[in-house]
């Protein structure tokens, strides 16, 4: 039997099928909301907590930072800007400071060169080289708190196995106040650092150099090129986005260090091992001085955002317009 279509029935499909037509339209117009509501449906939850957990809590300290406030009851004793201006002529803060730079300096200077030397050696086919990343890898998983308590032990003046060793080589005058002396006490800091975070270092720099393909160190090989020329040219330009993830991650950390200092020292000798972190714990869970411990916060997160947005700007820029072209591409 056959059908015959009417007039009717041949506008329909044409509505469908012309390019211009509603059918067609209404497809992609669904599927954009769908898209959306997807999105906003995941994305909802993230800012919901980001506003909850990070937004407001930096607003409200920046609120309390114009009183001067103990911390009990509601801010009333409004001061406006002098907390701030109170860190411009406090030694301790500037110290802080100035410590803080040097601890920068020491992580990127010392110890990631060391963990990458590191990553490279343990990158060739060394027999248990495994169990060599697991040693190196261990004091990361450490707690802070064990890290501070062992190496309180390991450097006791007189009793630590630090001393114990050197007097039994001979070196007793290299021995003494580790954390007690002020001349001392950073550089100690520094080397339990060292050893408590390398090996994290150490690991991301694995990951960059297992990515790197191997063919290019053959081909490098087969041209005549040296070890040093082959990690010259071809390691170090394609490990660079890892190096400079590294750098960001450990000066950033470096400005926020608190816990492993407060075991160790509580920043002591008379503040020579004090860091910006200890200095608002100490007046706002110390002396009760609220108000001055918020505007130290605001200085830190101030001087984090802006480290961050220039190294984003200057240093990761090309790295982040790889991964958006990359991106691009596969679609």
């Amino acid at each position: 039997m056959t059908t015959t279509s009417t007039p009717v029935d041949e506008a329909r499909t044409a509505i469908g099928k012309e390019p211009g037509g509603a059918g067609q339209n209404r497809r992609p117009f669904a599927r954009r909301l769908r898209h959306w509501l997807t999105a906003f449906v995941f994305t909802v939850p993230a800012l919901v907590l980001f506003l909850l957990l990070v937004l407001l809590p930096i607003l409200y300290a920046l609120y309390v930072s114009l009183f001067n406030w103990g911390g009990f009851g509601s801010p009333e004793d409004f001061v406006g800007l002098d907390n701030f201006g109170k860190l411009l002529d406090d030694p301790v803060f500037l110290g802080d400071l100035w410590r803080g730079a040097l601890l920068v300096l020491f992580s990127v200077g010392v110890q990631l060169p060391f963990a990458l030397a590191m990553a490279v050696l343990l990158n060739q086919k060394l027999r248990g080289r495994a169990i060599y990343r697991m040693l190196f890898f261990a004091p990361y998983v450490l707690s802070e708190v064990i890290t501070g308590v062992l190496f309180s032990m390991i450097f006791a003046p007189g009793d630590g196995l630090a001393d114990k060793v050197l007097g039994a080589i001979g070196l007793d005058g290299l021995g003494g106040d580790w954390f007690a002396g002020q001349n001392t006490v950073l550089p100690t800091l520094f080397l339990v650092m060292t050893w408590k975070y390398f090996g994290f270092h150490m690991m991301l720099y694995l990951a960059g150099l297992q990515g790197i393909p191997a063919e290019l160190g053959e081909a490098a090989l087969i041209d005549g090129a040296g070890p040093w020329q082959r990690f010259r040219h071809i390691t170090l330009p394609l490990l660079g986005p890892t190096i400079r993830m590294s750098v960001f991650l450990s000066v950033i950390g470096a400005i926020q260090l608190f816990d492993l200092v407060w075991v160790v020292t509580q920043g002591g000798p008379d503040h020579h091992s004090e860091t910006m972190a200890v200095t608002l714990f100490q007046f706002g869970f110390k002396r009760y001085q609220v108000g001055y411990a918020s505007a130290i916060s605001i200085a830190m997160f101030l001087i984090s955002l802006v480290f961050a947005l220039a190294y984003q700007r200057f240093v990761l820029r090309r790295d982040t317009e790889g991964a958006l072209t990359t991106m691009r591409g596969a679609r």
